[in-house]
Protein backbone atom coordinates (compact mmCIF):
# COMPACT_ATOMS: atom_id res chain seq x y z
CA UNK A 1 0.00 0.00 0.00
CA UNK A 2 2.90 2.65 0.57
CA UNK A 3 4.64 1.23 -2.34
CA UNK A 4 1.58 2.69 -4.15
CA UNK A 5 1.06 5.79 -2.84
CA UNK A 6 4.89 6.58 -3.54
CA UNK A 7 4.49 5.35 -7.01
CA UNK A 8 1.28 7.97 -7.46
CA UNK A 9 3.68 10.89 -5.40
CA UNK A 10 6.70 10.15 -7.76
CA UNK A 11 4.24 10.05 -11.39
CA UNK A 12 2.16 13.71 -9.95
CA UNK A 13 5.88 15.22 -9.52
CA UNK A 14 7.64 14.30 -12.56
CA UNK A 15 3.96 14.32 -14.66
CA UNK A 16 4.09 18.55 -13.29
CA UNK A 17 7.75 19.03 -13.85
CA UNK A 18 7.27 17.80 -17.60
CA UNK A 19 4.07 20.11 -18.06
CA UNK A 20 6.12 23.08 -16.22
CA UNK A 21 8.97 22.28 -18.61
CA UNK A 22 7.21 22.14 -21.67
CA UNK A 23 4.60 25.20 -20.81
CA UNK A 24 8.13 27.17 -20.20
CA UNK A 25 9.37 25.86 -23.45
CA UNK A 26 6.58 26.89 -25.14
CA UNK A 27 5.82 30.37 -23.67
CA UNK A 28 9.23 31.36 -22.55
CA UNK A 29 8.91 35.15 -20.61
CA UNK A 30 9.67 37.17 -23.10
CA UNK A 31 12.72 40.16 -23.67
CA UNK A 32 10.01 43.17 -23.47
CA UNK A 33 8.53 42.01 -20.42
CA UNK A 34 11.01 43.35 -18.43
CA UNK A 35 12.59 46.61 -18.68
CA UNK A 36 14.95 46.96 -15.80
CA UNK A 37 18.89 47.43 -16.55
CA UNK A 38 18.11 48.14 -20.35
CA UNK A 39 19.67 50.55 -21.99
CA UNK A 40 18.77 53.09 -24.57
CA UNK A 41 19.68 55.90 -27.14
CA UNK A 42 18.10 57.31 -29.91
CA UNK A 43 18.88 60.22 -32.43
CA UNK A 44 16.07 62.40 -34.19
CA UNK A 45 15.19 65.27 -35.40
CA UNK A 46 12.78 68.27 -34.23
CA UNK A 47 10.49 71.37 -35.15
CA UNK A 48 10.01 73.80 -32.47
CA UNK A 49 7.30 76.35 -32.23
CA UNK A 50 8.37 79.68 -29.49
CA UNK A 51 6.12 81.99 -27.59
CA UNK A 52 6.60 85.97 -27.66
CA UNK A 53 9.24 87.24 -25.60
CA UNK A 54 10.77 90.52 -24.38
CA UNK A 55 14.39 90.71 -24.84
CA UNK A 56 16.54 92.89 -22.81
CA UNK A 57 20.15 94.49 -24.20
CA UNK A 58 22.59 96.15 -21.41
CA UNK A 59 25.87 97.55 -21.84
CA UNK A 60 27.96 100.35 -21.92
CA UNK A 61 26.31 103.29 -23.15
CA UNK A 62 22.87 101.52 -23.92
CA UNK A 63 20.16 99.42 -22.19
CA UNK A 64 16.56 99.26 -23.96
CA UNK A 65 14.22 96.08 -24.33
CA UNK A 66 12.27 94.87 -26.98
CA UNK A 67 9.02 93.85 -26.69
CA UNK A 68 6.58 90.82 -27.60
CA UNK A 69 9.54 89.80 -29.92
CA UNK A 70 8.09 86.93 -32.60
CA UNK A 71 10.65 83.89 -33.38
CA UNK A 72 10.66 80.64 -35.67
CA UNK A 73 12.94 77.60 -35.86
CA UNK A 74 14.94 76.96 -39.02
CA UNK A 75 14.31 73.83 -40.26
CA UNK A 76 16.76 71.48 -42.69
CA UNK A 77 13.71 68.91 -43.67
CA UNK A 78 14.40 65.68 -44.97
CA UNK A 79 18.47 65.60 -45.04
CA UNK A 80 21.28 63.36 -45.17
CA UNK A 81 22.55 65.52 -43.25
CA UNK A 82 20.96 63.83 -40.51
CA UNK A 83 23.49 60.82 -40.40
CA UNK A 84 26.65 62.90 -41.82
CA UNK A 85 29.20 63.22 -38.81
CA UNK A 86 30.46 66.11 -40.38
CA UNK A 87 27.26 68.42 -40.57
CA UNK A 88 25.00 66.67 -38.01
CA UNK A 89 24.54 69.48 -36.10
CA UNK A 90 23.85 71.99 -39.00
CA UNK A 91 19.62 70.70 -38.81
CA UNK A 92 17.54 70.42 -35.40
CA UNK A 93 18.22 67.32 -33.55
CA UNK A 94 17.99 65.55 -30.49
CA UNK A 95 20.22 62.55 -28.92
CA UNK A 96 19.24 61.12 -26.21
CA UNK A 97 20.87 58.29 -23.68
CA UNK A 98 19.31 56.59 -20.94
CA UNK A 99 18.79 53.66 -18.71
CA UNK A 100 15.97 51.74 -16.95
CA UNK A 101 15.96 52.11 -13.19
CA UNK A 102 13.02 50.22 -13.05
CA UNK A 103 10.60 48.32 -15.55
CA UNK A 104 8.63 50.95 -15.89
CA UNK A 105 10.73 54.43 -15.10
CA UNK A 106 13.97 55.23 -16.72
CA UNK A 107 16.29 58.15 -16.53
CA UNK A 108 18.13 59.84 -19.36
CA UNK A 109 20.34 62.18 -20.35
CA UNK A 110 20.62 64.02 -23.58
CA UNK A 111 20.74 67.10 -25.79
CA UNK A 112 18.18 69.06 -27.48
CA UNK A 113 19.70 70.90 -30.39
CA UNK A 114 16.73 73.34 -31.26
CA UNK A 115 17.50 76.66 -33.30
CA UNK A 116 15.48 80.22 -32.72
CA UNK A 117 15.49 82.84 -34.87
CA UNK A 118 13.71 86.25 -34.80
CA UNK A 119 11.65 88.05 -37.36
CA UNK A 120 13.64 90.58 -39.33
CA UNK A 121 12.03 93.86 -40.17
CA UNK A 122 8.86 93.74 -37.57
CA UNK A 123 7.89 97.04 -36.08
CA UNK A 124 7.87 96.53 -32.47
CA UNK A 125 7.50 98.39 -29.00
CA UNK A 126 10.69 99.56 -26.76
CA UNK A 127 11.79 101.16 -24.01
CA UNK A 128 15.40 102.34 -22.81
CA UNK A 129 18.14 103.93 -24.38
CA UNK A 130 20.79 103.32 -26.76
CA UNK A 131 23.36 105.22 -29.15
CA UNK A 132 22.73 107.30 -32.20
CA UNK A 133 19.53 106.48 -32.34
CA UNK A 134 17.53 106.50 -35.37
CA UNK A 135 20.96 105.70 -37.68
CA UNK A 136 20.54 101.83 -38.11
CA UNK A 137 17.37 102.55 -40.01
CA UNK A 138 15.23 101.15 -37.41
CA UNK A 139 13.11 104.56 -37.31
CA UNK A 140 12.63 104.91 -33.82
CA UNK A 141 9.60 106.60 -32.26
CA UNK A 142 8.52 107.38 -28.54
CA UNK A 143 8.02 103.97 -28.11
CA UNK A 144 8.32 101.66 -31.25
CA UNK A 145 11.36 100.89 -33.98
CA UNK A 146 11.93 98.10 -36.62
CA UNK A 147 14.26 95.56 -35.90
CA UNK A 148 16.46 95.99 -39.02
CA UNK A 149 19.55 94.04 -39.50
CA UNK A 150 21.63 97.43 -39.31
CA UNK A 151 19.96 97.52 -36.00
CA UNK A 152 19.70 94.37 -34.46
CA UNK A 153 20.34 90.36 -35.49
CA UNK A 154 19.66 87.86 -32.77
CA UNK A 155 19.68 83.71 -33.59
CA UNK A 156 20.64 81.39 -31.51
CA UNK A 157 20.77 78.85 -34.60
CA UNK A 158 23.75 76.74 -33.50
CA UNK A 159 21.99 76.36 -31.81
CA UNK A 160 19.51 76.41 -28.64
CA UNK A 161 21.02 73.98 -27.34
CA UNK A 162 19.25 72.33 -24.42
CA UNK A 163 21.58 69.55 -22.49
CA UNK A 164 18.81 68.03 -20.06
CA UNK A 165 18.05 65.45 -17.64
CA UNK A 166 14.83 63.20 -17.75
CA UNK A 167 12.80 60.82 -15.66
CA UNK A 168 10.30 59.23 -17.72
CA UNK A 169 8.08 56.64 -17.48
CA UNK A 170 7.16 54.05 -20.13
CA UNK A 171 3.78 51.79 -20.31
CA UNK A 172 3.58 49.05 -22.51
CA UNK A 173 0.04 49.60 -24.26
CA UNK A 174 0.22 46.85 -26.71
CA UNK A 175 -2.70 44.72 -25.73
CA UNK A 176 -4.87 48.34 -26.08
CA UNK A 177 -4.49 46.98 -29.69
CA UNK A 178 -4.13 43.57 -30.37
CA UNK A 179 -4.57 40.74 -27.24
CA UNK A 180 -3.06 38.53 -29.31
CA UNK A 181 0.38 39.97 -30.64
CA UNK A 182 3.95 38.99 -29.81
CA UNK A 183 5.27 42.17 -28.34
CA UNK A 184 8.92 40.48 -28.55
CA UNK A 185 8.56 41.26 -32.74
CA UNK A 186 6.36 44.53 -31.99
CA UNK A 187 5.63 46.55 -29.21
CA UNK A 188 3.54 49.72 -28.18
CA UNK A 189 4.71 51.94 -25.63
CA UNK A 190 3.38 55.44 -24.17
CA UNK A 191 5.91 57.35 -22.17
CA UNK A 192 5.84 61.04 -20.37
CA UNK A 193 8.40 62.42 -18.41
CA UNK A 194 9.43 65.82 -16.78
CA UNK A 195 13.25 67.41 -17.11
CA UNK A 196 15.27 69.79 -16.64
CA UNK A 197 19.29 71.50 -17.24
CA UNK A 198 20.75 74.51 -18.55
CA UNK A 199 21.04 76.72 -22.25
CA UNK A 200 24.29 76.27 -23.73
CA UNK A 201 23.60 78.28 -27.03
CA UNK A 202 25.57 79.85 -29.83
CA UNK A 203 24.19 82.91 -30.74
CA UNK A 204 24.31 84.67 -33.57
CA UNK A 205 24.29 88.58 -33.09
CA UNK A 206 24.91 91.51 -35.04
CA UNK A 207 23.75 94.44 -32.61
CA UNK A 208 23.75 98.41 -32.95
CA UNK A 209 26.91 98.46 -35.74
CA UNK A 210 29.01 96.20 -33.32
CA UNK A 211 31.31 93.29 -35.08
CA UNK A 212 29.14 89.81 -35.19
CA UNK A 213 29.71 87.50 -32.33
CA UNK A 214 28.77 83.55 -32.19
CA UNK A 215 30.24 81.57 -29.15
CA UNK A 216 29.10 78.98 -27.01
CA UNK A 217 28.00 80.58 -23.51
CA UNK A 218 26.53 78.91 -20.48
CA UNK A 219 23.04 81.32 -20.37
CA UNK A 220 20.43 80.39 -18.23
CA UNK A 221 17.86 76.99 -17.59
CA UNK A 222 15.49 75.32 -18.85
CA UNK A 223 12.31 72.57 -17.10
CA UNK A 224 10.58 70.68 -20.11
CA UNK A 225 7.73 67.71 -19.73
CA UNK A 226 6.85 65.22 -22.45
CA UNK A 227 4.76 62.78 -24.03
CA UNK A 228 5.18 60.59 -27.04
CA UNK A 229 4.52 57.09 -28.24
CA UNK A 230 7.46 54.46 -29.00
CA UNK A 231 6.96 51.39 -31.48
CA UNK A 232 9.59 48.44 -30.53
CA UNK A 233 10.28 46.03 -33.31
CA UNK A 234 12.21 42.85 -33.42
CA UNK A 235 13.06 43.68 -29.23
CA UNK A 236 15.84 46.02 -29.62
CA UNK A 237 14.97 48.98 -32.39
CA UNK A 238 12.17 51.35 -31.67
CA UNK A 239 11.25 54.61 -33.53
CA UNK A 240 9.74 57.46 -31.15
CA UNK A 241 7.81 60.43 -31.57
CA UNK A 242 7.35 63.24 -28.77
CA UNK A 243 5.25 66.53 -27.38
CA UNK A 244 8.17 68.45 -25.51
CA UNK A 245 7.02 71.88 -24.34
CA UNK A 246 8.82 73.61 -21.41
CA UNK A 247 10.35 76.78 -20.15
CA UNK A 248 13.90 78.87 -21.06
CA UNK A 249 15.15 81.75 -18.92
CA UNK A 250 18.21 83.22 -20.23
CA UNK A 251 19.75 86.07 -18.05
CA UNK A 252 23.07 86.05 -19.53
CA UNK A 253 23.04 85.83 -23.34
CA UNK A 254 26.28 86.99 -24.67
CA UNK A 255 26.07 89.56 -27.49
CA UNK A 256 29.32 90.44 -28.25
CA UNK A 257 33.17 90.51 -27.80
CA UNK A 258 32.58 92.40 -24.31
CA UNK A 259 31.13 90.66 -21.20
CA UNK A 260 29.95 93.64 -20.37
CA UNK A 261 27.60 93.01 -23.52
CA UNK A 262 24.90 90.56 -22.83
CA UNK A 263 21.25 90.03 -23.57
CA UNK A 264 18.02 88.66 -21.35
CA UNK A 265 15.18 86.92 -22.48
CA UNK A 266 12.43 83.99 -20.99
CA UNK A 267 10.40 82.10 -23.34
CA UNK A 268 7.79 79.07 -23.87
CA UNK A 269 8.49 76.21 -26.82
CA UNK A 270 6.91 73.54 -28.08
CA UNK A 271 9.06 70.80 -29.75
CA UNK A 272 7.58 67.96 -32.29
CA UNK A 273 10.05 65.04 -32.27
CA UNK A 274 10.63 61.99 -34.32
CA UNK A 275 13.49 59.74 -33.56
CA UNK A 276 15.24 55.93 -34.15
CA UNK A 277 17.25 54.47 -31.75
CA UNK A 278 18.04 50.79 -30.28
CA UNK A 279 17.35 49.05 -26.87
CA UNK A 280 19.65 46.76 -25.22
CA UNK A 281 21.47 44.71 -22.00
CA UNK A 282 24.97 45.35 -21.60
Amino acid sequence: MKQSFLMVVLSFCVFSQYSFSQETVENPEKYTAHNKGKFYIFWGGNRESYSKSDIRFKGDGYDFTIYDVEAHDKPKGWHIDYFNPGRMTIPQTNLRIGYFITDHYNISLGVDHMKYVMYQDKRVNYSGYYPNAGSYNENPTADQLTLDEAFLTFEHTDGLNYVNTEISRVDDITKLFSKTLNTDKFQINLTEGIGGGFLYPRTNTKLLGKDRYDEFHVAGFGLSAKAGLNFTFFKHFFIQTELKGGYINMQDIRTTSSSSDHAEQHFWFLQRIIAIGGIFKL
